[in-house]
């Protein structure tokens, strides 16, 4: 089977979202700076996307985020995670971790859901086979994923903006603490792309 990469932008401050976190600002106001390496078009940026992309095999998201990704101001068929790649299915499947699964959802059948993060992940690398399952966010599904030993990586895209406030990727209080190696790091113009191998 392939690895479990827990893959999520943040601030320099240690936010992935700004305040104001909803329905419809998805990374709290005024936090799309965050994501800005995503769309700068930068060769090194832009590569990393292609090669995180082609090597997906299956996502895992935390139901906060699905509402988001799934509501008017979320995923097209021009933007979301695999768009564009495959039209037949819309991009790899996704797991959304939740106690109480939608009736119907906009985004069609590549979403199913689980009620924990180990189910979620487990399910998710029967989907994703030899290629990698991808924890995106939002930042309590990718904190669990790395303090339950279930990411095999952690892969932080640092963004040189300060927002503030909002919603932290980990706390002083999380434990276990999580012991990290830093194995590559990359840097472009719009952010710092950092891999950390997680040790259990």
């Amino acid at each position: 089977m392939g690895k479990v990469v827990a893959d999520i932008s943040i601030s320099l401050d240690g936010y992935v979202a700004a305040p104001g976190a909803d329905n419809e600002h998805g990374l709290g106001i005024g936090g799309e700076v965050i994501h800005s390496w995503v769309f700068a078009g930068h060769p090194i940026d832009s590569e990393i996307l292609c090669r995180g992309l082609d090597q997906t095999g299956a996502v895992v998201m935390g139901r906060r985020l699905f509402d988001f990704v799934d509501g008017p101001h979320g995923w097209t068929d021009e933007l979301g995670y695999g768009a564009g790649t495959d039209q037949a299915t819309g991009g790899p499947p996704v797991l959304v971790v939740t106690h109480s699964p939608p009736s119907s959802w906009r985004l069609g059948p590549r979403f199913s859901f689980a009620t924990d993060i180990a189910e979620a992940v487990h399910r998710a690398r029967t989907e994703a086979g030899d290629k990698t399952v991808v924890v995106m966010g939002g930042a309590e599904v990718v904190r669990q994923s790395v303090l339950l030993g279930l990411a095999d990586e952690l892969r932080i895209h640092l963004s040189p903006c300060l927002v503030g406030g909002g919603t932290p990727l980990f706390s002083p209080a999380d434990q276990p603490t999580p012991r990290l190696r830093q194995v590559d790091v990359i840097v472009s113009p719009h952010a710092t792309h950092l891999t950390y191998d997680v040790l259990n």
